[in-house]
């Protein structure tokens, strides 16, 4: 009988890349950072997640406090009751370890393949594409005027979303609305895709 997570790994096709939506559909804020959860990075790898945490313990050197952090019963709850793929963590005895992007910068240094290296690549892109548009909006924040800038600031803003959210969409015509709200800044922005 194989287990929930063996079944998992197998589901994800190990010819087809990952994109950054599959990483972006993965990462959670926790401790105020963005993170990917072991048993995420370990299904975006295409292994159990027991090879990835084996992986920590025989490189400790290389995951000092900041890489990588044990999640609490707190936080494993909350997590599971927010995140409906991660509801198969409600019963593990192991809390899950939480890595920070550069955790997976140095868990991309041990694992090695052909698809750790288009897992890694769309890592790296997807924390790229977080953190562009997180000045963005803090750049949002502290313009004064409603004038050009902001409008230039919107719209780029608006293209980051949807290059990270529309990615890979093969749709007729659809219209999307999305809301974000950051602190003092809340964001909406509609997208229109058409079919070619």
């Amino acid at each position: 009988m194989k287990s929930e997570n063996e079944e998992r790994v197998k589901s994800v096709a190990p010819h087809i890349p990952v994109t950054t939506l599959d990483v972006e559909k993965r990462t959670i804020i926790l401790r105020n950072q963005p993170v990917l959860l072991d048993c995420d990075v370990a299904e975006l790898y295409g292994v159990r997640t027991k090879e990835v945490n084996q992986a920590v313990r025989n490189n400790k050197q290389k995951f000092p406090s900041g890489y990588i952090f044990q999640l609490d019963q707190n936080e494993k709850e909350e997590v599971v009751k927010i995140f409906d793929h991660l509801n198969r963590l409600k019963f593990s005895k192991v809390a899950p370890i939480a890595f920070t992007e550069r955790g997976l910068y140095m868990l991309a240094t041990i694992l090695k393949g052909e698809r750790a290296v288009n897992t890694t690549l769309a890592i790296v892109d997807t924390f790229v594409q977080i953190r562009e548009l997180a000045r963005t909006v803090e750049s949002l924040q502290n313009v004064q005027d409603g004038g050009e800038q902001q409008k230039g600031l919107l719209r780029r803003t608006g293209a980051m979303l949807a290059e990270v959210i529309g990615q890979n969409l093969s749709t007729d015509s659809t219209e999307t609305e999305i809301e974000l709200n950051f602190a003092v800044v809340k964001i909406k922005h509609k997208m229109i895709r058409k079919g070619e």
